[in-house]
């Protein structure tokens, strides 16, 4: 420990701690815009300088550490004309059109040059322009880029993708993709982990809200919603929602007062994707068993995280026969309600729009995909919203949720069971499948927390079950660098396991590039234990008892991998391509 002051306040802190943290600890808070804990303390902005006695220039107090005996001050008139200094270079080198930027209102730099009285930029503004694919899901407008480093940093370390680099030297030094390839020539997982990173409006998603408007005001259009499992923990965060406030029937009626013709939930569709995937673990685990030339290999390995099936395609194809040919939630959904649930409606499956409000970016990727669309050509899901797209239309509609009361979701595609929430989080559709692979096999359900070894925070985990005298070896990883790691050992022969479960972005859904940003706070685990909650809580906690799947197969599937299942809900990852 070492004594220092700060701002006059005398306290003792670890020596190796930053001056930054030193200074949170008391209370006293330094502004900041390129820092990211542990993965870009580089002080590269400039922002968070401070004056320490004895110093002869301004520290960066990101990533200068405490002395024994230091003496720092963190808002002198040399510091603060530093810092406007600073952010008026940055911001004659930033569109700063406000009112049209996605980010205004929760934009660091907005606030930051707000906070420190900037009202007029004594320096002539030079706007760097890029040329962008604005059909991607991931658009990149260079005007707003600050060079942070920040999306470098998360796509590289936390990811393993390495997408974005900084391209020349000097004052014109800027980000791009590396190589300067065009986005759809690299293999980007489309993840929007640089989006929720990103400090300004430099990164964001494709805007597809006004496709949903448009929908809603066609008068031959049937328009269904599904609202995926994390929606349900972030929508409200932008609103100044509680949590206990943010329901999912609240969303669901604010989506109806808006115009949806029918709300449904993306848990259904969940029990229905395990009641196939668990199905299809049981069968290759079974074959592979029974050994032979064509016996197939294991690990199994999920395939309801789009980001995860980029990557794996692009990164380490030799593993895409090992992925679950299962479609993911949103896209059994889309077929199943262009199908059935159009049938029952005595519909066409051409005048039902079908729109997924999703906590990532990368389903919009999937819904486009050529293996998605149904047997007119028309795609499954017409449109796949990010959880911000949908506060969005809330605003734009000049809605005031908290005077619209819950509203049920429709039935029957709008029952989920607490298996079916937990797929918003890591390690929940593993405990889900195994839930129901358990009562496939033996014929009775266990315990509903007889899993819950594959819940936790660790990037890659393991664990061993018996199920029925079989030992069954599962993996969970989330965050991309950590599949990396998990798939190189497989490769190597290091580790054996019979399923596998992967999600892009850390935390899993709950921690989704489409969610909520907050700067430099990251959610996942608060959201995590509201879905943890929800499942504890609910009256069937096991996908295979949901009434309105057993329904579905009864009445139209038949049963699990049965011909029309395997037409309607599983999919061919071979049958397209990544960069």
């Amino acid at each position: 420990m070492v004594t220092i002051t700060i701002d006059g306040n005398v306290c003792e802190v670890p020596a190796s701690m930053t001056i930054l943290k030193a200074a949170a600890s008391v209370g006293i808070k330094i502004p900041t815009l390129c820092y990211l804990k542990d993965l870009n303390e580089v002080g590269g902005c400039r922002v968070c300088v401070v004056e320490v006695e004895g110093a002869e220039h301004l520290v960066a107090a990101c990533n200068n550490t405490v002395l024994d005996g230091m003496v720092v001050h963190t808002n002198t008139p040399k510091v603060r004309a530093a810092r406007m200094t600073n952010v008026e270079l940055l911001l004659s080198q930033h569109d700063s059109s406000c009112t049209s930027c996605v980010r205004s209102g929760n934009c660091t730099l907005q606030t930051v040059a707000n906070d420190l009285g900037i009202y007029r930029l004594p320096y002539k503004k030079h706007v760097e322009h890029n040329s962008w694919d604005r059909t991607f899901p991931l658009i990149r407008d260079n005007e707003k880029c600050i060079r942070c480093l920040r999306c470098i940093q998360v796509c590289e370390k936390v990811q393993g993708l390495g997408v974005w680099d900084l391209t020349n030297r000097a004052s014109h030094a800027s980000v791009d993709v590396r190589g300067r390839k065009p986005i759809t020539e690299v293999d980007c997982a489309a993840c929007g982990q640089c989006i929720t990173h990103c400090p300004v409006g430099a990164l964001r998603e494709r805007d597809d809200t006004e496709r949903v408007f448009d929908a809603m005001a066609d008068p031959n259009k049937v328009v269904m919603f599904q609202i995926a499992p994390a929606v349900r923990t972030s929508w409200g965060e932008e609103l100044g929602l509680s949590r206990e406030e943010a329901t999912v029937e609240r969303l669901c009626s604010l989506l109806h007062a808006m115009g949806a013709s029918y709300v449904f939930d993306t848990d259904f569709s969940a029990d229905l994707t395990i009641m196939e995937e668990g199905s299809e673990l049981l069968h290759r685990i079974a074959e592979h068993d029974a050994g032979g030339e064509d016996a197939p290999a294991l690990p199994l390995m999920t395939s309801c995280c789009p980001g995860w099936v980029r990557y794996v395609k692009a990164r380490y194809p030799q593993f895409v026969p090992q992925v679950s040919t299962s479609k993911s939630p949103q896209q059994m959904f889309g077929a199943m309600a262009k199908t059935h649930y159009a049938d029952v409606l005595g519909v066409e499956a051409k005048d039902v729009f079908c729109v997924s409000v999703m906590p990532c970016v990368a389903k919009k990727t999937e819904a486009a995909l050529p293996t998605m669309v149904g047997e007119i050509g028309d795609p499954d899901v017409d449109v796949a919203l990010t959880v911000r797209e949908v506060v969005r239309m809330i605003r734009a509609s000049h809605m005031d949720p908290t005077s619209y009361e819950d509203r049920e979701l429709d039935r029957p595609l709008g029952f989920g069971t607490g298996a079916g929430v937990i797929f918003g989080t890591t390690g929940g559709v593993m405990e889900a499948a195994l839930r129901s692979a358990y009562f496939l096999v033996v014929g009775e359900n266990p315990a509903p927390d007889a899993f819950k070894e594959v819940r936790g925070c660790d990037g890659w985990r393991e664990a061993v079950f018996d199920l029925n005298g079989r030992e069954l070896r599962i993996a969970v990883a989330h965050g991309l660098a950590n599949a990396g790691k998990l798939l190189d050992a497989l490769e190597r022969g290091a580790v054996h396991y019979d399923f596998v479960e992967v999600m892009a972005c850390p935390g899993g859904c709950v921690g989704g590039g489409g969610q909520p940003i907050h700067d430099g706070v990251e959610l996942a685990d608060e959201r995590a234990a509201v879905l943890r909650a929800l499942d504890h809580d609910a009256q069937i906690r096991f996908s295979h008892e949901n009434p309105d799947v057993a329904a579905c197969y009864r009445d139209f599937l038949g049963e699990p991998l049965s011909e029309l299942s395997e037409k309607l809900l599983h999919t061919d990852h071979t049958a397209w391509d990544m960069p």
